[in-house]
């Protein structure tokens, strides 16, 4: 298979910090395997990326995309129905008021202020707004817009996302905000759902199941900004679309809820499964960790950075106050 060399590439590297965050040292500073696997993982990818093998590209890609979102379905088996509806609405319109404001707002600087290309954009404020690279790709899908603006608005989000997951707990130490709201300000203002799973891991148990709730939701609602995205563009161009792309790992994660809340399955069983799960979200990390080039990011030029900046700014700052006031 052409993913194998680099899957296993990736699963070496991911056992390795897997097991070295079982240790005393580890847990007293409060640091995980989905932590230390992404510093290792950039360590390699930007210091030793030359010596990285072509045939391992792949593998490293899918560990980075599919099996993350493998890793997502099973997070599920952590999760019940009964703590989605303690979350309840609170979590549903921090995610409401962060995507709408922050895609407006990415918009707007975007091409009244900095006059940049509409494509890149959206792509950039979708990225922000909703679920970083997985929303980009799911908007260029309709849009089909130019290769490297695909590229400049995933790098920005990747950069900002990363940043977001070590500043986080960060915040949360030093009192940002009270730690029962974290969860709710994890999952409605950073990027990706690896990074949302990272910064809630490193805060507590309980903040990370609320933040990954709270981050999947955000998710679905791609489903029917595509759909709208989707109206425009053939009202404005007259010709059918490609029909839109369904986030099925966020389905099935709710499915495997649904399940989990039945309470079917023996707790030694369900042990077991939470704990390969973290070790396959410890392999989608390290290759996120690969994937994230610091030259391509250096080179993207002022203007795209600065909006993405813009937008994490208001992620940061005003994401924290509306889980404040709604939680």
């Amino acid at each position: 298979m052409k993913i194998l060399r680099g899957l296993v590439f990736c699963s070496l590297f991911a056992l390795f910090a897997f097991c070295v965050c079982k240790s005393g040292f580890c847990k007293a500073i409060n640091l995980n395997s989905l932590t230390l696997a992404i510093i290792i993982g950039m360590l390699i990818g930007n210091v030793f990326n030359k010596f990285i093998p072509d045939n391992f590209r792949e593998g490293i890609t899918f560990s980075a995309k599919k099996l993350l979102r493998l890793a997502i379905i099973l997070y599920g088996f952590r999760i019940t129905f009964q703590q989605i509806f303690q979350v309840g609405m609170q979590g549903f319109w921090a995610d409401v008021i962060m995507l709408t404001t922050t895609y407006l707002l990415g918009y707007y600087f975007g091409t009244r202020v900095f006059k940049l290309d509409k494509d890149l954009c959206m792509l950039t404020s979708i990225g922000s707004s909703v679920c970083g690279a997985a929303a980009v790709l799911g908007t260029d899908s309709m849009l089909k817009a130019d290769s490297h603006k695909v590229s400049l608005a995933v790098s920005t989000v990747v950069l900002f996302g990363t940043i977001s997951m070590f500043l986080y707990p960060f915040l949360c130490s030093f009192g940002f905000l009270p730690q029962e709201v974290f969860g709710i300000y994890i999952g409605s203002t950073i990027h990706e759902v690896a990074q949302v799973v990272a910064a809630g891991s490193a805060i507590s148990p309980e903040a990370c199941d609320t933040a990954v709730i709270v981050k999947l939701t955000r998710v679905m609602m791609l489903v029917p900004y595509l759909f709208l995205l989707g109206l425009y563009l053939a009202k404005k161009s007259k010709t059918k679309r490609t029909k839109v792309p369904m986030p099925w790992f966020a389905i099935l994660f709710v499915v495997v809820c649904g399940f989990n809340s039945l309470n079917l399955l023996p707790a030694i069983i369900k042990s077991g499964i939470i704990e390969f799960d973290i070790f396959l979200l410890t392999v989608a990390m390290f290759g996120l960790g690969v994937e994230t080039n610091f030259e391509k990011i250096k080179g993207l030029g002022l203007k795209p950075i600065l909006l993405a900046g813009i937008m994490f700014v208001w992620l940061v700052f005003f994401g924290g106050f509306i889980a404040k006031v709604i939680a």
